[in-house]
């Protein structure tokens, strides 16, 4: 199999992990009526650099160190938080994928992202760069333990039916616009292949394919149909809707191509990725699509034995 073709265990677990999983539960608030002269006890006791600003428990700032030096050298009489604060904060969603948290890291270049929730922007945590590498080491010590134990060919499930031609089907229905639904089917076929014994990096290949094309489905379209025909062999991923169509598909899968409407990206969707991490999947990729009509894309993985 081409490198090329390879998607990491870490890559997979940014598609399967959401921020609920790597974010740190005891967070440090800052009342917005704190005083500046009492920044600086707070951010030593707890060691800290910055922390999220908040009215009764809903984010409304972020003030740092940097901030309270700032403060110092102008000279400024004593005032709160609410006075030197950054208004214009970002956070992020408790139920965001971790890529999008990743997305958004590598988009503002900030340290730490507090975690709210998303009806009534409530800090229930925070979100840093070094959180993220933990809860993965995390999870990546959990999966090894667990592929220690599985045989890593096709399934016997396969080899011992006799017949022409055997083969699973599943078949996913996505409804647009379901954010909290989205990456269902993805999870239910990497369930249903880890059961097969298929090698965990094809069945990485195939729910990150999976993934994006739902994803698609659900920003872009009025939502549509995923599925998956599994044979010895070969894994196909079929994803077809009835939605806008795609104007200009070579330009579609150029990375960091996207046509989502801001709303979506401020929820950390349509980066523009997915049609391009899914070729990167696939050993064969078809994609139609008809302005006003609809999308239809076909997604072809190889099992091999040596994988």
């Amino acid at each position: 199999m081409a490198e090329e073709k390879r998607v990491t265990k870490v890559q997979e677990l940014l598609y399967e992990l959401t921020v609920s999983d790597v974010m740190k539960h005891v967070v440090i608030s800052i009342p917005v009526e704190t005083k500046m002269s009492e920044l600086r006890d707070i951010l030593r006791s707890g060691h800290i650099s910055g922390a999220p600003v908040v009215d009764g428990d809903e984010l409304v700032g972020i003030i740092s160190l940097q901030d309270f030096i700032d403060w110092l050298a102008e000279g400024q009489p004593d005032t709160s938080v609410a006075q030197r604060m950054t208004s214009d904060v970002e956070g992020v969603y408790v139920d965001d994928s971790l890529v999008s948290a990743v997305e958004k890291f590598e988009k503002h270049g900030f340290g730490r992202f507090p975690v709210i929730t998303r009806k009534d922007r409530r800090v229930i945590g925070i979100i840093t760069k070094g959180t993220i590498v933990q809860g993965l080491l995390e999870k990546l010590a959990i999966i090894r333990r667990e592929e220690e134990d599985q045989n890593h060919s096709v399934s016997r499930i396969f080899e011992e039916i006799v017949a022409n031609k055997v083969s699973l089907v599943l078949e996913f229905r996505i409804a647009g616009r379901d954010f909290q639904n989205a990456g269902a089917s993805a999870s239910g076929l990497k369930r249903a292949l880890k059961h097969l014994n298929v090698h965990p990096r094809i069945i990485r290949r195939a729910a990150v394919a999976t993934y994006e094309a739902e994803m698609n489905m659900v920003i872009y379209g009025e939502g549509g149909e995923i599925l998956v025909n599994i044979e010895p062999h070969r894994i196909q991923i079929e994803a077809i809707d009835s939605g806008p169509g795609i104007p200009d598909v070579e330009k579609a899968m150029q990375p960091g191509y996207s046509t989502a409407t801001e709303w979506i990206r401020e929820m950390g969707f349509g980066a523009g990725m997915g049609l391009s991490n899914i070729k990167k999947c696939a050993d064969v990729m078809d994609l139609t699509s008809t302005v006003g009509k609809g999308t239809r894309l076909k997604v072809t993985i190889n099992i091999h034995r040596k994988d």
